[in-house]
C-alpha cells in the first residue's frame, strides 16, 4: 500500500473540502434549527456538484460516472463527513447496487441516477427485521407475470427525496441445514406506484435534516421488469454491492472527528486559565494526544480496507473493523472535544453538540457494532472450523 496521495487525489481532497466549507457549512445552523433542507437548496447543491464533475463519482466512466477507485472515493466521503448529512446527501452518490440494472432498467434508473436526474433510496430495514435481513416480513408473491408486494419498511434514509426505492422483499423460502431461510429479491419501485406510500418517519436526534421514512406497500403490483438482478438473489446482490456503504460510514466518521478535533485543538491553544493556555495542562494535552491517535488509526484502517477492495483482496473483515472502530472513535472524540470546551461545548454557538448527537446513530446503522464484532470474529474463527 502506498501511504502517500497522488497529485490527483490531493486535488480531489482539496476540491471537495473547499466545496463543503463554502456550500455546506453556511447552511448547517439553519438546517439544525428547522430540521429541514429546502428542496431548492438541495437542488442547488446538486447542480454545483454536477458542474464540478463529482456527481456519482463512485460510478464507472462507462455509465457516466467519474470512475474513482475505492480509495479515492473513500477520501471524498471523508471530506463530506465534515458537513451536515442532510445537505451533503445532495452531493450525489447513488447506491452502487444500481450497477446490477440490466436492459431497459439502465436507461430508466441507472443512467438518470448517475446524471442526477433521479434520486434513489434503499429499503431493507423493517420494524421486526433490522440486522436480520432473512427475517423480513415484507413479501412479494408472483401473480401471473407480475409481483404483488405487501408489507412495511422503516428507518429508510432520504426516501422523502427519492424518485424510486430499491426494495428488498421475501419471495419464497428454502430449506438449509440451519433450517428454513427466506429467499430475498430486490425490486425497483417508483414513488408514484399505486399501492405504495412514503410516510414521514421518526424524529431523530441524529442528523437533523436527513430524514428517515416509513414505507407501506398494499397490494403494490410490480411487473417482472422491476426485479433488480435475479429472482431470489437479492441477498447475494446486497452482499456484493452494499459493503461499500460501511466504508462510507467509517470515512464520514473520520472526517467529522477531524473537524471536531480541529476545533478542540485551536481552543486548547487559545483558551487561557491560570495564566496559560489550557493545552499546556496534561489533563487537556493528553486528551488531544489520545484523540488524534484514535483518529489516525481509524483513518488508516478505513483507507487500508478501501485499498484492499481496489486490489481485489478479501476485505469483509477489514471493512467491518474500520466501521466498528471509526464509529466508536467518533463517539469518544466528540465527547472529549466537548469536555475540552467545557460548558460552551454544549451550546448551539458551536457544532460540537450536534456532532455528539450525530455520532450516536453511526454505531447502529449499516450494521450495529455488535453485528460487526460478529462478522470479525466469525472471519477469524472460520479457518479453525469454529
Amino acid at each position: 500500500m502506498n501511504f502517500g496521495l497522488s497529485e490527483e487525489q490531493e486535488m480531489i481532497v482539496k476540491t471537495v473540502r473547499d466545496f463543503v466549507e463554502t456550500e455546506i457549512y453556511p447552511h448547517e445552523n439553519e438546517v439544525e434549527r428547522t430540521g429541514i433542507v429546502p428542496r431548492e437548496l438541495g437542488e442547488n447543491i446538486k447542480s454545483k456538484c454536477i458542474d464540478l464533475g463529482f456527481f456519482a463519482c463512485n460510478f464507472p466512466e462507462a455509465v457516466g460516472g467519474a470512475g474513482l477507485d475505492h480509495l479515492t472515493f473513500t477520501l471524498v466521503e471523508r471530506e463530506l463527513g465534515r458537513g451536515s448529512l442532510g445537505l451533503t446527501v445532495y452531493f450525489g452518490r447513488p447506491s452502487g447496487i444500481l450497477m446490477a440494472c440490466e436492459g431497459e432498467q439502465r436507461d430508466k434508473y441507472l443512467i438518470p441516477a448517475v446524471r442526477g436526474e433521479k434520486f434513489d433510496a434503499l429499503a431493507i430495514t423493517e420494524p421486526d427485521a433490522g440486522s436480520d435481513m432473512r427475517g423480513m416480513k415484507c413479501a412479494a408473491r408472483p401473480d401471473g407475470t407480475d409481483w404483488v408486494l405487501n408489507g412495511t419498511k422503516h428507518f429508510i434514509s432520504h426516501a422523502d427525496i427519492a424518485d424510486f426505492i430499491i426494495v428488498f422483499a421475501a419471495t419464497g423460502e428454502e430449506t438449509t441445514f440451519k433450517g428454513p431461510k427466506k429467499k430475498i429479491t430486490a425490486f425497483l419501485v417508483d414513488r408514484d406506484t399505486p399501492g405504495f406510500e412514503i410516510r414521514k418517519g421518526y424524529e431523530s436526534v441524529s442528523h437533523r435534516g436527513y430524514h428517515n421514512s416509513i414505507l407501506t406497500f398494499t397490494d403494490c403490483r410490480l411487473p417482472a421488469s422491476q426485479v433488480l438482478g435475479e429472482v431470489h438473489k437479492g441477498f447475494e446482490i446486497a452482499n456484493r454491492w452494499l459493503s461499500g456503504t460501511r466504508l462510507t460510514v467509517a470515512a464520514t466518521c473520520v472526517g467529522r472527528a477531524r473537524r471536531a478535533f480541529d476545533l478542540a485543538l485551536a481552543y486548547a491553544a487559545e483558551r487561557k486559565q491560570f495564566g496559560k493556555p489550557i493545552g499546556a495542562n496534561q489533563g487537556v494535552s493528553f486528551k488531544l494526544a489520545d484523540m488524534i491517535t484514535e483518529i489516525d488509526a481509524a483513518e488508516w484502517m478505513t483507507l487500508a480496507a478501501a485499498w484492499r477492495l481496489d486490489q481485489g483482496l478479501p476485505s469483509n473483515r477489514e471493512i467491518s473493523s474500520a466501521k466498528l472502530f471509526a464509529t466508536e472513535m467518533l463517539a469518544s472524540v466528540t465527547d472529549e472535544a466537548i469536555q475540552i470546551f467545557g460548558g460552551m461545548g454544549l451550546m448551539d454557538d458551536l457544532p460540537l453538540a450536534r456532532f455528539w448527537r450525530d455520532a450516536r446513530v453511526e454505531r447502529i446503522w449499516d450494521g450495529t457494532s455488535e453485528i460487526h464484532r460478529h462478522i470479525i470474529s466469525r472471519d477469524l474463527l472460520r479457518p479453525f472450523g469454529a
